[in-house]
């Protein structure tokens, strides 16, 4: 439900814009409503980490989001339905007192994944999907897989027990250039196996290039991608802005001020094939200010405000609700959250960081304003 308020018409924005690859229009836009309210969102993309960090980061997603499919990619990896189950556990024990949040599991595919384990997954009520990472493609990918070819039964299992394949799209060459990965993966892996298996639902996660954005809208209702704050907000000119900002730094690397304009295309025009997947991913922050920084954006804490950021840009803040609440779920088969959130028309500028020091995370977005912050749930 849409509700207009008194707060004037979008114009063009911060002057920084086209420096820091955000957006730059002169265009009048609609009234921004005061109030918004929507399903409660899902998060289809999110590393939650272990132990310590687990407990400091699953509240900033649990304030908001109803369910997240947890990425599998921790030290060692989550690789059979029964550390999955633990690990759920592990999320639950954390998320703070008199917050509803559920964890969706998901497999690491490795080399030695069985047709049987997938059996075991599909009969888990925590497991949901399965991600495919290329060895070495990210942040702990080392027990990914090389190739496609050996995984066939295993492909084949997913396909006949209807459990979807989350893939990490980029190629791993070292000689490919980092800004064509996506590309040179979807062209020789990704299309051949969407075309191969005929009957397995693949999400592109966090899609970064309108090569990728053109594939997934044109590919039939089984495939699905998801889209990230960062990659609807920043170009790539964000990495270099006035020296390196590691804390812009992300896989797959933010992209061109084209690849960007086709992400916000695709995320705001209404499409079920797009929906919500922050890949918020914390690491402290001297791993990330350092020789050989992590890979990793964390949004966790403005993530519903940074996607209605990018709608109320666009004024396609009616679709906001698609995209963030009924996209993922129909796609992944599992009911629309009956509970309802309200966003408030407020110009704010979110945390710098939780925590502080070197153990800090510094939270996406830091030091702009948002428009919109989040308002509770509707009673």
């Amino acid at each position: 439900m849409l509700r207009a308020g008194p707060t004037g018409k979008l114009q063009s924005r911060n002057p920084d814009a086209l420096r820091l690859g955000l957006f730059e229009s002169d265009a009048v836009l609609s009234p921004l409503p005061d109030r918004l309210e929507l399903s409660r969102p899902d998060d289809w993309h999110l590393h939650l980490r272990d132990g310590a960090m687990l407990e400091r980061v699953v509240g900033a997603t649990a304030r908001v989001f109803a369910r997240a499919i947890v990425m599998p990619n921790l030290d060692p990896p989550v690789a059979t339905t029964a550390q999955a189950e633990d690990y759920a556990a592990r999320i639950s024990a954390v998320v703070p007192d008199g917050v509803a949040f559920t964890p969706l599991m998901t497999l690491y595919l490795t080399g030695e994944t069985s047709p049987e384990e997938i059996a075991r997954a599909t009969a888990s009520p925590v497991v949901h999907a399965v991600k495919l990472y290329p060895k070495g493609a990210t942040t702990n990918s080392s027990a990914g897989v090389e190739g496609l070819d050996a995984l066939a039964p295993v492909l084949e299992a997913m396909e006949r027990h209807d459990l979807p394949l989350l893939v990490h799209g980029e190629s791993t060459a070292p000689g490919d250039d980092v800004f064509d990965r996506e590309r040179i993966f979807l062209e020789g892996t990704l299309a051949p196996l969407v075309e191969r298996y005929e009957g397995l639902r693949v999400v592109f996660e966090h899609i970064t290039t309108a090569d990728a954005a053109a594939f997934v809208a044109e590919s039939s209702s089984r495939v699905g991608a998801t889209i990230t704050p960062q990659h609807l907000l920043l170009n790539r000119n964000a990495i270099f802005e006035g020296g390196i900002r590691p804390h812009h730094y992300c896989l797959p690397i933010l992209k061109r001020e084209g690849d960007r304009e086709a992400l916000v295309a695709a995320a705001t025009r209404g499409d079920p094939s797009f929906f919500l997947g922050t890949d918020s991913a914390p690491h402290a922050r001297h791993t990330k200010e350092a020789p050989c920084g992590c890979a990793g954006i964390y949004s966790a804490p403005v993530a519903i405000e940074s996607y209605a950021e990018v709608f109320a840009e666009e004024d396609a803040l009616q679709r906001l609700e698609g995209f963030a609440s009924h996209h993922g779920a129909d796609f992944y088969r599992l009911p629309r959250n009956e509970e309802r959130i309200v966003l408030l028309r407020e110009d704010w500028q979110g945390p710098e960081s939780e925590g502080e020091g070197p153990e800090s995370v510094e939270v996406f977005w830091a030091g702009r304003t948002f428009r919109y912050r989040f308002g509770g749930f509707v009673r």
